[in-house]
């Protein structure tokens, strides 16, 4: 092997790898979003009908067929230029890919980290090293069977690399958690210690829907009277909470840490954490299903938090969890008499210590309980009703949560984070409300397990009557669309378009001045990319 040989090997494969690297940046923010958890990836890459499987699958394919073709094509320039041509079909091919890839923003974008990015980095170092020494290999190879179509055709095993990299990712994610754990336990610590130090109040919230309203409206209330200081967005896992604290410090009176929960231990891992002195478990659905096994595993994960706070606020569906010194949703406080609007929520809130009207501009019956848990907790916090009606007052909506806007005359309910049966059928009953045509469009109900198929066939029956239902994708649908027909929906009024993207050019074409459409569960990307 001579040294420009030698030299060509190295350079290509170095091209080769940084290409591969593009065209894995979808998976890597996958991997993220699944808390780089690569059983999990994987489960999720291999589960049936994946199109991040097929596209993969289509760029090896691509790639083989181009690069064999233009090998042979120019093997009458000689096999050494043959070669060098075949690599334009192979940089086109990768790079139309990563560009294919890129017009499709991911719904939750990949966090920059610095997790993130020490694994971009070692991901990118293997496939590097991987496409050299693939490199070496095929021309040793085909230097040795003396072969002149070998020779030619060296490159082409090259294909592989894509149905590796899905692999790759993981393994690779697996070798960092040597240094990832620790480095994450340390930061996790940190965290409890400033916990444990800092006299603020601890308020856990946890459930299967509502956490992070009741959160937000909490928030909003509390801070009539004290210095709140609450966890960011969906920030409800031991790291999210870990840099909410680290970041932004617990100067407060009160800390307010939503907490989430995929598997039996989250919750006693998080109260090990936070040690809240105060609790709210909203209430408890199939959600999540899929990752438990069984509603009872769900309910039994939840009241880790009610057993381990002294006192705690709980929604109708988890009444039995608390002690004498619970406060029940019904029993103690309610939301009566709910009237639901487009401009917002009218009803009376009834608590221990009396009982007020409240309007706020959040949409849904759903709305109304959460405004009444939220309450609840402030008064195990020592509010008065004429100060939570103060508080009522500072709430506003919460993004993707049955946000209502307008453009160009059209009014639009995000209710992109929704993913739960319950909130769904009050998601659609606020679109009922709208005075013009209603359109719907959603991909079902994920993360359901068994009753994945029921649920959504349940959806599907109750968006009968609207005027115009699309469906995005090609696996929950077929449940919801059957559903909607089984219960006399119209078919000329349904549309079934793979993606997101498909669905606003119907809508681009279809809507009207006057006219509310219903965004439901907009999946996020590692459930959106299957079709």
């Amino acid at each position: 092997m001579t040294l420009s040989m030698i030299f060509a090997v190295i350079a290509g494969g170095a091209l080769a790898g940084m290409m591969f690297c593009l065209c894995s940046q979808r998976l890597a923010a996958i991997l993220q979003q699944e808390g780089y958890d690569g059983r999990a990836f994987l489960k999720w890459y291999y589960r049936s009908r994946n199109i991040e499987r097929k596209k993969a699958s289509l760029l090896a394919l691509a790639i083989a067929l181009l690069t064999a073709l233009f090998c042979v094509c120019f093997s009458f320039a000689g096999y050494e230029i043959a070669n060098l041509v075949s690599v334009a079909p192979f940089f086109g091919i990768a790079l139309l890919y990563y560009f294919a890839e890129s017009r499709h923003a991911l719904k939750v974008p990949a966090r920059p980290t610095a997790r993130y990015v020490r694994l971009i980095a070692a991901y990118a170092f293997v496939v590097f090293a991987l496409c050299i020494g693939l490199g070496f290999a095929l021309t040793a190879i085909s230097l040795a069977a003396d072969e002149k179509w070998v020779y030619l055709l060296r490159y082409v095993p090259f294909c592989l690399v894509p149905l590796v990299c899905p692999l790759l990712l993981p393994l690779v994610n697996g070798m960092m958690k040597v240094y990832e754990v620790p480095h994450t336990n340390k930061f996790i610590q940190q965290a409890k210690a400033a916990l444990a130090a800092s006299p603020c109040i601890k308020v856990g919230i946890t459930g299967s829907f509502g956490k992070t309203t009741v959160k937000h409206i909490a928030a909003a209330i509390l801070s009539e009277k004290y210095r709140v200081i609450a966890t960011p967005a969906s920030f409800n896992t031991p790291a999210g909470i870990a840099r909410a604290v680290n970041e932004g410090g617990l100067d407060c009176d009160i800390f307010l840490a939503e907490m989430g929960a995929r598997r039996t231990g989250d919750i006693a891992a998080l109260c090990d954490m936070v040690c809240p002195t105060l609790g709210v478990v909203t209430g408890v659905t199939c959600q999540h299903l899929a990752t438990f096994g069984s509603e009872d595993a769900i309910r039994a994960e939840k009241g880790v938090l009610a057993a381990r706070a002294a006192k705690c606020v709980l929604g109708r569906s988890v009444a039995d969890m608390g002690g004498a010194d619970a406060l029940v949703m019904g029993r103690d406080f309610a939301a009566e008499g709910v009237e639901l609007s487009l401009n917002g929520t009218r009803f009376t809130l009834r608590l221990p210590a009396g009982s007020i009207p409240v309007s706020v501009p959040l949409l849904g019956r759903h709305a109304a309980d959460d405004v009444a848990l939220a309450a609840a907790l402030c008064t195990l916090l020592g509010m008065t009703p004429e100060e939570i009606a103060a508080g009522i007052a500072n709430v506003q909506p919460v993004a993707h949560r049955l946000e209502l806007t307008e453009a160009d005359g059209v009014t639009i309910l995000d209710d992109a984070y929704n993913c739960n049966p319950e909130g769904a059928k009050n998601a659609v009953e606020v679109l009922r409300l709208a005075p013009g045509r209603k359109f719907v469009v959603t991909p079902g109900i994920v993360e359901l397990g068994q009753l994945e198929e029921a649920e959504n066939e349940a959806l599907g029956a109750c968006l009968v009557g609207l005027d115009r239902v699309i469906l995005v994708g090609e696996t929950l649908v077929l449940d919801v669309r059957n559903g909607y027909l089984a219960a006399g929906g119209a078919a000329d009024a349904l549309t079934i378009v793979p993606t997101l993207a498909a669905a606003q050019a119907v809508l681009a074409k279809e809507l009207a001045a006057g006219d509310c459409v219903l965004f439901l569960n907009d999946l996020p990307d590692k459930f959106a990319c299957r079709s």
